[in-house]
Parts: C-alpha cells; structure tokens; sequence
C-alpha cells in the first residue's frame, strides 16, 4: 500500500508497504479522507515540539471497515468509521479515572506514532466509531476537530442559557462557537481579525466582532448586555488574545484555554487572583465527546460545508500545506481525498 511519510520538515515521500495483519481485536479500514488541522501544519514547518522525523501524518480521518478480527463486535465490514487517534496506556491515574486524553505518556497518531495517511489503516477496533450510514466522507472527517470543541464545552460546563465569547474563528473557533450554540447557550459571539473567517462564522449562523475596527469591550457588553460573557474560549493560542480573555472577563467567571500555544504565555496573574478568575485547560477529547458530535451533526445543529474550502488527492499531500501557507485564513478546512472513487 501507498504511505505518505514526512521525511523532514515540508518534505513529503510516498513508500510502498505492507499492510499490516489484523490481530483479534483489530480492524482494518481502507482511508477515505484526511483533514489537515493546525499542529499538522507546525509539523509542516518544523515547528512542532513533540514531533520528530520521519513521521507518517493523518488523524481527522474517515474510512471505511474493510477487515475484523474475530474478537470485534463494535463494528463490521462495510461501516463508515472515524478512528480516534490516541494511543494510551491505561494505566497511569488519569487513564485509571476516566481521563485517558490526558494519559501521563499520552501519543497521538500522526506526531508521536504512525499517523492514517496510507491506502490503509489497522488499529484496535475500540478506537473506531461508527458514522451514520447518510454521513459524508467529509463531514465524516470533521469529527474529530468538532470533537474537541465538544470537549472543550463539557470543560467549562452546561451552557444552557449562557453567554459565550470566543476569542478566534478559525476551524476550532468556529465549532466550539457552534457547538456552544448547539448545546442551548443564550447568545454566542467570536471576536475574529481575519473578514474570511468572520463571514464564514455567519453564514454558520454566529454573531460576529471585529476588534481591529470595532471596540471589543464596547461590544461584548452591546451584546451580552451590562454583566458581560459567562464565558470566554480562547482558541487562538497566542498572548494577545489570552490578554484579551483575562482583561474582559467578568470578575468572577470563566476562562477556558482551548488555543495550543507555541509560546511561552505571559498573562496578568494579578487580574486573575484579584479578579477570582478560573482558567480552565481542556486537550483533545473522549469517546463520549466524539459520540455527542456525531449526535450533534445528525441533529443537523452543525455546519461543517462553509469551514471546507478546499480538497486535494492523496497523491498531491505536500499541495495541501502549500495552499494553506499561501492562502493562510482562507484555507479554513483542507481534506485529502484518500480515495477518488467516492
């Protein structure tokens, strides 16, 4: 089978290689697309800081079951699957009490271990879910990015009749911001620089602000009313939106720090501590997260069309980090087409 392997940074070779043998409890799936998120893109440009080389990428994935072991009871030839793409091991105390996404020598398919970008794929059949029979390829791939905002959520809490700012409207922005809205928040909000993304945010039927032309506290409190945000989600990563979050929370609420910084974070401590400030972190996902995101999507209550602006074939990979580097925020969603048959 045709592997895509990342020999070193902005390098990409294609390698002939076995397909691997399916164990008891295994799957094999034939690959059918592959999204391309933003710590793919850090790997890209050798920026990464827990990725070396070579390394095979791929992790938003949806393929098809081509193979069971004869252990495999939660899926069957011919399901449409997404994989979750942690590899755990079980028994350190996060993964003892239920919080396995925060494994104490957690690796992540794609940037610690062998990512899904070949014809083929054998993983444990536990790491796969089921899609709906009517889910596309591609919204099949999207699992697992809105699987994270899912998450990220549940982090903060019920937002069931909450206001919600979210500082950054890329593909995360976007799906926490949606997926805020989806679980009954009251009103949602993304504050966003890029006119691209801001109108992809509302034709995803979210509020917008835009701080570089509109005062951002003025405007959190024309459109929260005077006691401002619940909640803010910063998912940009960078200081001057975590500024931002600590400056214009309300004393007493919440932050949840969704961004993956690249740098070293340097915020007004004194605000949070005089403030009563919570800074909730919130990395990757669970089962039940990717379970409530597929739910979500067949409820039809997330838009994943307008954040996909883009397809590139398996054969062209390293295209796909060249358009995203020349069209930066308008390259919101890039997915590799693994199979042109579909």
């Amino acid at each position: 089978m045709k592997q895509a392997i990342m020999t070193s940074p902005g390098v990409i070779e294609y390698r002939d290689v076995p397909v691997p043998q399916v164990g008891d409890d295994q799957i094999k799936v034939k690959m059918k697309r592959i999204g391309v998120c933003g710590s793919d893109i850090h790997v890209n440009h050798g920026k990464h800081p827990y990725t070396s080389y070579p390394v095979v990428q791929g992790h938003e994935v949806s393929a098809l079951v081509v193979e069971t072991g004869k252990n495999v009871t939660n899926v069957k030839v011919g399901d449409k699957v997404t994989i979750q793409p942690q590899v755990v091991c079980g028994e350190c105390y996060p993964c003892t009490h239920g919080m396995y996404n925060d494994c104490e020598v957690l690796k992540v398919m794609g940037f610690q271990t062998t990512g899904m970008a070949s014809d083929y794929f054998v993983t444990e059949a536990a790491k796969a879910l089921k899609l709906p029979d009517d889910m596309s390829w591609d919204h099949g791939a999207m699992i697992e990015p809105l699987a994270v905002a899912v998450h990220a959520i549940r982090r903060y809490g019920d937002v069931a009749g909450k206001k919600v700012l979210v500082l950054g409207g890329g593909p995360i922005g976007n799906l926490v911001a949606q997926t805020a809205n989806a679980m009954g928040a009251e009103k949602v909000m993304i504050s966003e620089l890029s006119a691209y993304r801001l109108e992809t945010a509302i034709k995803c039927g979210i509020s917008t602000v835009n701080p570089a032309e509109q005062n951002l506290r003025d405007e959190i409190f024309n459109f929260f009313g005077k006691d401002g945000a619940d909640v803010i989600f910063e998912c940009v990563g960078i200081n001057p939106t975590m500024d931002q979050a600590i400056t214009y929370a309300r004393k007493g609420s919440d932050i949840v720090v969704v961004g993956v910084f690249g740098d070293l974070g340097t915020i007004n401590m004194g605000f949070v501590q005089d403030h009563e400030l919570r800074l909730i972190g919130t990395a990757m996902y669970r089962e039940e997260d990717y379970i409530k995101a597929i739910e979500l999507v067949g409820e039809g209550k997330i838009a994943f069309d307008p954040l996909i602006t883009d397809h590139i074939d398996f054969d062209e990979y390293k295209k796909a980090y060249d358009l995203i580097d020349q069209q930066k925020d308008k390259a919101m969603k890039v997915i590799i087409v693994m199979d042109k048959e579909d």
